[in-house]
């Protein structure tokens, strides 16, 4: 008879959640996923577009390219950096990286629009072509905004009506609004706040200046995933913690969409109409980069609910540190808190595994107590699987582990 975990939800959230455990030794990988849930997604091909690029090129970024409306605009940007001197494209990177493990573990192909976080991606026009020809079901754009430091939260870019192109204009004004509105959904129901600024409404923003959906003949879903001027949004985007909540958000709403599994949302919050209007602000990114940090093992935080105990199987091995690598600081805001995601209290360089083990503690039942945690937030991709939340095999645990080598690649945080 097979072991059973009660109310763990999806096993995607731990093989991120390794990502930032340590590496794990060849013998941590376990057998196959349960195939019901490696198939899932298998025969859907997602098009990965971690936004503009790292500094090892010679491109010219004012280069004028087709903008898809019958005009021409810039061939890319350098993106924003956040508040603490963090570059966009990195933030883009890890988070990209993170969605595709969790998409491959659940049997979609990825194809990235960029092989790595340090040279050229490609400009805008170049990029949809790309996702175009990978014949993928939907196209996502990942980035980060920035804006006025007291505003923060996150927005979908839906491209204004009607688009040049017939085919383009009915994909995105059909399927690709419905992307968009499942990926809008799930960061909802995740608890990130809607952001208050640029004319956003409901989580959506209509644009005509942003190439991509214009060009792009897949169902495109842009997404902004907060604002890095802001300091607890800027905490969420830098931290390996808030990575993990954006990408679990992301994935939850392309399985929703791809599965034709709406997410039942709370109503949008912090969309005003008469916020002013802001210009996006390109800045130039520094070269600096999120560091491999491997950060010690998680405890249950004083005052909040149990996580969902996830029974390890018993020859789960323990996380262990990268050598040399320093060790970051808990992460105070954990799932099932009141705090919302990029709530005061969570700082750059969170991670989902908080504080050292404690004398007499074990790392393989900290380990267990981190798996929880993690897996509580998956309980709405669960349902967008159509699985039942209540019970799944432990046979998922063994993707988390099988994954962690993926994620734990060096390219992870270039």
């Amino acid at each position: 008879m097979k072991a059973r975990i009660s109310k763990a939800g999806m096993g995607v959230a731990a093989v991120a959640a390794l990502a930032v455990a340590g590496p794990l030794p060849a013998t941590a990988f376990g057998a196959p996923a349960a195939p019901e849930v490696a198939t899932k997604l298998a025969g859907k091909t997602v098009f990965l577009d971690p936004g503009h690029q790292g500094s090892n090129h010679s491109e010219n970024l004012s280069r004028q390219v087709s903008d898809g409306r019958g005009g021409t605009k810039a061939c890319q940007t350098t993106g924003m950096t956040t508040v603490n001197g963090v570059p966009e494209h990195t933030v883009n990177w890890n988070v990209s990286q993170l969605v595709k493990a969790a998409l491959e573990s659940l049997g979609a192909k990825v194809v990235l629009s960029r092989a790595d976080d340090a040279g050229w991606g490609g400009c805008v026009d170049e990029r949809a072509q790309a996702a175009n020809r990978s014949g993928a079901a939907v196209a996502v754009s990942i980035h980060a905004d920035s804006a006025p430091a007291e505003y923060r939260g996150f927005h979908i870019i839906v491209p204004q009506l009607p688009i040049p192109d017939a085919k383009a204009n009915e994909v995105q004004s059909g399927p690709g609004r419905a992307a968009a509105t499942s990926v809008r959904d799930a960061y909802l129901q995740a608890g990130f706040p809607s952001a208050p600024y640029a004319g956003v409404r409901d989580g959506l923003q209509t644009r005509a200046d942003v190439a991509g959906p214009a060009l792009t003949t897949v169902p495109d879903v842009f997404i902004e995933m907060g604002n890095g001027a802001n300091r607890e949004d800027a905490a969420q985007l830098e931290s390996q913690e808030g990575q993990l909540k954006h990408a679990v958000a992301i994935t939850t709403g392309l399985a929703g969409y791809l599965l034709g599994a709406p997410i039942a949302a709370p109503a949008p919050s912090g969309s005003a109409a008469d916020r002013p209007v802001v210009a996006e602000q390109p800045g130039a990114a520094p070269q600096t980069a999120l560091g491999n940090q491997t950060a010690p093992q998680a405890q249950n935080m004083p005052g909040t609910k149990a996580a969902p105990q996830a029974q390890i199987p018993p020859a789960a091995p323990q996380a262990q540190n990268l050598p040399g690598t320093p060790a970051t600081p808990q992460a105070q805001n954990m799932p099932g808190t009141q705090a919302a995601p990029g709530s005061s209290g969570s700082t750059p360089g969170n991670s989902l595994l908080g504080s050292p083990t404690l004398p007499g503690q074990s790392k393989s039942s900290d380990l267990g107590g981190l798996v929880g945690t993690v897996m509580n937030m998956l309980l709405p991709l669960a349902h967008s699987l159509g699985i039942d939340n209540t019970m799944i095999t432990s046979q998922l645990l063994n993707v988390a582990y099988t994954l962690a080598a993926t994620l734990l690649s060096p390219t992870m945080h270039a």
